[in-house]
C-alpha cells in the first residue's frame, strides 16, 4: 500500500512539473514548446523581444482597420485632393504630377534609384512611399517638414522635380471650370487659394494606407496564417536580429533618425541626412527609419535607392552594417559619421536570413488598385 502511494505521489508530481512547464510566465520562453505555439497567444504573452537599455519601442499590433481609399474618396476634399494629386498641370511644364513619383501601381513610389522629374533631371534620394504617410512625424528622408501641407511645397517648386512657382498654381487652376466648382463644394467658395491646394493633397495623401496582411490576421488570431518559417522569421526579428529595435509598433517604425553607416563619407554617394537640417555633428548621416509596411514592394531601398537585392541587405545587417573607421587626417574632423550604437554584428544564418525575409512577405499586403482619374476641364 505504501509503495503504490509513493508511486502515485511521484506520478502526481511529474504532472505537475509538465504542467507547469507548458504554462510559462507570459512573455517566457518554455524549450519544449515550438515557436507556433509560442506565438498562437495573445501578443502580451509572446517572448519578450531584444531591445537594448534606453530605447523607447511600442509592441507590434495590427492595423485599425483595413484600408479603403476608394470609400474615402467619397469625402469630397479627399476626392478633390486625388484630381491635383494625378493632374500634370500643377507641375511648370504640364507633364509631371505627384503621382509620377508616387505611382499607386508601384506601392506609391517609382521603382527608380532616385527621383526623376522636370526635363528628366535626377532627384539625389529615393522616393518614399506613400503608405501610411499621415503616421510619419518629420517627414522627407532628413525629416524637414513636419506637415504634410509643408511637405507638398517642396515636390512642386523643386527645380529637379516638378518645377513650379506655386503662387501660380490658383491661376492657373481657376482657369479650369471644373476646378472652380470643386473648390466650391468643398469650401463653401470659388476662391483657389495655395493654402486650399494644399489641404486637399494633404486629406488625400493621409487616405494612402496599407491594407491588411497575413500577418495582421495572424496577429489578430487566425493562427494558421502565417507558415513556420515566417513564425520562425517572427521571433528572429523581434530577438536574434535586434529589429525591433528601429522597426516596431503597428508601421514598424520608431519614427526616429539613425545612421546605418550608409553615409559615403568623402565619397560619391556622400549624403549627410539629418545633418543638412538640424546642423548638428551628431545628426550626421542620420535618415527617418522606413516602416516596413509592404516593404517587400518598395525596392529599391536607403535613401539611395542602391539596393535592389533583400539578400544583399540581409547580409550587410548580419555583417554588422558598414562601420567607417578614420584616416589619419579626419581623426579631428567633428562631422565624420559614426555607425549607431544599436548596429550590431548579428552572424545570421542562411536559414535565418530566410526566414526573416519570408516574415517581410507576410507584412506585405495586397495593394487597393487606383485609377487614375478624368480630370477637370
Amino acid at each position: 500500500m505504501k509503495k503504490f502511494i509513493v508511486v502515485a505521489v511521484l506520478v502526481a508530481l511529474v504532472a505537475g512539473i509538465a504542467s507547469f512547464t507548458h504554462n510559462p510566465t507570459p512573455g517566457t520562453i518554455d524549450v519544449n514548446d515550438s515557436l507556433r505555439a509560442l506565438y498562437s497567444r495573445p501578443v502580451a504573452e509572446w517572448p519578450k523581444p531584444t531591445i537594448e537599455a534606453g530605447v523607447q519601442w511600442k509592441e507590434m499590433s495590427a492595423l485599425p482597420v483595413d484600408s479603403n481609399i476608394v470609400a474615402n474618396l467619397k469625402d469630397p476634399k479627399i476626392n478633390l485632393g486625388k484630381l491635383l494629386f494625378f493632374d500634370p498641370r500643377l507641375s511648370g511644364s504640364n507633364q509631371i504630377s505627384c503621382s509620377s513619383c508616387h505611382d499607386p501601381d508601384l506601392a506609391w513610389t517609382d521603382g527608380r534609384t532616385v527621383s526623376l522629374g522636370s526635363d528628366r533631371r535626377q532627384g539625389t534620394r529615393n522616393t518614399s512611399t506613400l503608405l501610411n504617410v499621415a503616421q510619419v512625424k518629420d517627414l522627407f528622408w532628413d525629416g524637414r517638414s513636419t506637415s504634410l501641407e509643408d511637405q507638398a511645397i517642396n515636390p512642386i517648386a523643386t527645380i529637379h522635380e516638378m518645377n513650379q512657382e506655386p503662387p501660380t498654381i490658383p491661376e492657373e487652376l481657376e482657369a479650369i471650370p471644373g476646378y472652380v466648382d470643386l473648390f466650391e463644394k468643398v469650401y463653401g467658395s470659388k476662391r483657389i487659394s495655395l493654402d486650399r491646394v494644399l489641404d486637399a493633397l494633404a486629406a488625400f495623401e493621409r487616405s494612402i494606407a496599407s491594407r491588411s496582411s497575413r500577418f495582421d490576421e495572424f496577429i489578430n488570431g487566425k493562427y494558421t496564417k502565417l507558415n513556420d518559417e515566417e513564425i520562425q522569421g517572427l521571433h528572429l526579428f523581434r530577438t536574434k536580429a535586434r529589429c525591433m529595435n528601429c522597426h516596431n509598433g503597428t508601421y514598424f517604425t520608431d519614427n526616429q533618425f539613425h545612421n546605418i553607416g550608409l553615409t559615403y563619407y568623402g565619397r560619391k554617394y556622400e549624403d549627410l541626412g539629418r545633418y543638412k537640417v538640424t546642423k548638428e555633428a551628431a545628426d550626421v548621416g542620420k535618415f527617418r527609419t522606413p516602416s516596413l509596411r509592404d516593404v517587400m514592394k518598395t525596392r529599391p531601398w536607403m535613401h539611395n535607392g542602391l539596393f535592389y537585392n533583400i539578400e544583399g541587405i540581409m547580409n550587410m545587417y548580419s555583417a554588422g552594417m558598414p562601420q567607417p573607421k578614420r584616416k589619419p587626417e579626419q581623426a579631428n574632423d567633428p562631422l565624420f559619421p559614426a555607425t549607431d550604437l544599436l548596429i550590431k554584428k548579428l552572424d545570421l544564418t542562411p536559414e535565418e536570413k530566410k526566414s526573416l525575409i519570408a516574415f517581410l512577405d507576410a507584412i506585405t499586403g495586397v495593394p487597393d488598385k487606383m485609377d487614375r482619374p478624368e480630370l477637370p476641364k
